[in-house]
């Protein structure tokens, strides 16, 4: 693949995934322009938003074990949750073709990516190794209670209670010390 090429792809999915996110409908997007042209089938374009999906996830479970290392189902839960706000209709499509896959190719690769999602979730959550069979239920469970919880925002109060000095008068005070 030529370096055009990728990166016209990833344009396209970078628009897939914002209009995924204006419809939210759970549909794969394929009237958007350059689907066409840079996924072979539904399949291939699923296959892209899940990984995109998994890559956001273990971006911001990494993110939140960084935050609160000692409660690592915890950091799991509110990086699933902080992912799922930042792509609403990528979750939402890979949701819907979780239960309406559109052929059994489709249905074979979307059980091995969700049950690979839930061995991940298991393991960063330190409940299973990856590849242990319990990890596939705990993971789940994890999924479950990420669905119902929302992304914490963390809450900055800024309080400016004098007005700030010019950057200069700072700098000549900072020098006379």
């Amino acid at each position: 693949m030529t370096w055009k090429a990728f990166h016209n792809r990833g344009e396209t999915l970078r628009a897939v995934i914002a209009e995924s996110a204006a419809r939210r409908d759970g549909i794969l997007p394929m009237d958007v322009p350059g689907v066409a042209e840079h996924f072979r089938d539904e399949l291939d374009l699923l296959g892209a938003l899940q990984i995109k999906w998994h890559t956001r996830l273990a971006g911001h479970i990494e993110s939140e074990l960084s935050v609160q290392p000692m409660d690592l189902r915890a950091a799991v839960v509110a990086g699933w949750a902080c992912t799922a706000e930042e792509l609403p209709g990528v979750r939402m499509i890979v949701d819907h073709y979780r239960s309406h896959p559109v052929d059994d190719a489709m249905a074979q690769a979307v059980v091995r990516m969700t049950a690979k999602e839930h061995h991940f979730l298991a393991a960063m959550a330190g409940r299973a190794s990856v590849t242990r069979e319990e990890g596939h239920a705990v993971g789940a469970e994890i999924e479950e209670v990420a669905r119902n919880t929302r992304a914490r925002v963390p809450a900055v109060d800024v309080v400016d209670e004098e007005p700030r000095r010019p950057f200069m008068e700072r700098l000549r005070a900072a020098i006379a010390a």
